[in-house]
Formats: structure tokens, C-alpha cells, sequence
């Protein structure tokens, strides 16, 4: 499918938006329909992580791919502090979901549906792409919950009319807690259209030779910096760290036509048919 198709019979309302920069590409819509009065909150997702923050200097987010990819969607978030327990059973009540809250909201907001240590969770909102576009349910990226996984999920939020619950399957044995306020859902775009005709290729780094030529001057330069880095050369040690990637520098030192080195989305905002 191509980027005609995509674009083909997209709602009047999801018309797309001109690029922020050269590179960019026109911006679908996500509509997100509440199901109810009071879902549980969408917000755009955080880069922050903890473990993130308890890195030696927060090293952690030198790693740009790393701190981007938490920030590229949508998180929904548990409207009130729960636990649950899996006894190891295989039959639905062998989960219980408990809380000190509201029991009528978290009745509606998670349950034990289709037992082997799966506990559900009512996103609250039914989500339409345009044509080609799907979403992708899933935990929060490069976040741990000891005991307990989410199931990522990819659904066809271009013509389905009904919505779809995330999943988290237990480990083990285990009592797990989630806070209010916490993610419990990551929501984020994919071309579904698209990637069936995506064809990988192998080639050999010698059929790009100028390719070829930017990658051995990169891994001279951070084999030299990691040696400097070692004999504590007063000016590398004080770089720290090199920032090509932060920066968007390619080797010759040329910006690269789209880089992101950080990443705010928009937050939902009411709906106007």
C-alpha cells in the first residue's frame, strides 16, 4: 500500500497537517472517543524513567533512542491505586483485584476476564487512524513491573467500531500493586498499511562506499575517544560523553534533513465533528 492509499477517504476532520520541518511527514489523526463521561486519563508520555534517574550522572539518557522512544505516545493511566493477586490458577477468579477506592470505578476499569494469570484493563476511549493507520496498545516503553508483563497488541483503529482492552499477564505466583496516576496502556501509531510491503534487503557495507567511508571515520573517532577516556585525557574526560546523535552530526559534522533529540507530543484536546 502506498502513501496514495493512506491518504485516501482520511475523515475531513484528519486533514493533514503541513510538516513541521523539511523531512517531516504530514501528520495523521488519532481520535480518541470517550466511552464514558470519566476515562481514565490520556496524556502524552513522559521520557522520564526512574531507573533512568538512579544511573551513576543519569547516563541513562545520553542514550538518545532510549529516553525518544518513551516519549513517542500516549499513556493512559490507572484513575485509582489497586492490587491484584494470581494464585497460579488457571480459571479467571483465580485472580482477586483489590482497592480501598471507589469499587464501582475499579469494577469498570480492570477485571479478571480470560483467566491464566491475564488481568484486563477498560482503556475507556475508542481510538479511529485514518486508512492505513493502526494503534499499538502496549506498557509503557523500558519500563519493568517485577512479577507482571503487558501483551502489546496492534489494532485496526482505521475502521474497527468497537474498542479493545490491554493485557497484562503474570509471571508467577505474585501480588502486584499499580498506583493512581501510573501507566497502564502506551498507545502509539503505526503504519498498517505499509509495512506488508516493506522488502528487506541485504547488501554489504562496500556497495555504499561513501556510507562505508562515514562509519569507519565514526569508529576511529570512538575508538579514540574511549582511548582517551582511559588514559584520562583531561579534555575528553571532560566532553564526558560524545554527542553526535544528541546533536543530529553525521561524521562530516552535516545535520542530518529530520533528528529528534527529544520529544514532547500534544496533548488530546476536545473533539469537533
Amino acid at each position: 500500500m502506498n502513501q496514495a492509499i493512506l491518504r485516501k477517504n482520511v475523515p475531513e476532520t484528519a486533514g493533514p497537517a503541513a510538516a513541521a520541518e523539511p523531512g517531516a511527514l504530514p501528520a495523521p489523526e488519532l481520535v480518541c472517543y470517550r466511552l464514558h463521561p470519566n476515562p481514565p486519563p490520556l496524556v502524552p508520555a513522559r521520557s522520564a524513567r526512574g531507573w533512568m534517574d538512579e544511573t551513576p550522572d543519569r547516563f541513562a539518557y545520553r542514550c538518545t533512542p532510549l529516553s525518544i522512544a518513551n516519549a513517542s505516545g500516549w499513556e493512559i493511566l490507572s484513575p485509582c491505586s489497586f492490587q491484584a493477586f494470581w494464585n497460579g490458577g488457571e480459571r479467571p477468579q483465580d485472580i482477586s483485584i483489590a482497592s480501598e477506592e471507589d469499587p464501582a470505578m475499579l469494577s469498570r476499569f480492570v477485571i479478571s476476564h480470560f483467566g491464566s494469570g491475564v488481568l484486563t484493563f477498560h482503556a475507556g476511549y475508542l481510538f479511529r487512524t485514518p486508512p492505513g493507520w493502526a494503534v499499538w496498545a502496549r506498557g509503557a516503553p523500558n519500563t519493568v513491573k517485577d512479577g507482571i508483563v503487558p501483551l502489546d497488541g496492534l489494532v485496526e483503529t482505521d475502521w474497527l467500531p468497537f474498542t479493545f482492552t490491554m493485557n497484562w499477564r503474570f509471571t508467577r505466583r505474585k501480588r502486584i500493586r499499580f498506583k493512581k496516576g501510573e501507566p497502564f496502556c502506551f498507545v502509539t501509531l503505526f503504519p498498517h498499511g505499509l509495512i506488508d510491503e516493506v522488502a528487506p534487503r541485504l547488501a554489504d557495507l562496500s556497495d555504499d562506499p561513501p556510507l562505508k567511508a562515514e562509519h569507519e571515520a565514526w569508529s576511529a573517532g570512538r575508538a579514540a575517544f574511549n582511548e582517551g577516556l582511559a588514559k584520562l585525557d583531561p579534555k575528553i574526560v571532560a566532553e564526558g560523553w560524545q554527542r553526535r546523535y544528541l546533536r543530529g552530526e553525521a561524521t562530516d559534522a552535516t545535520a542530518p534533513t529530520f533528528h529528534r533529540h527529544k520529544r514532547r507530543l500534544k496533548p488530546p484536546k476536545t473533539h469537533s465533528p
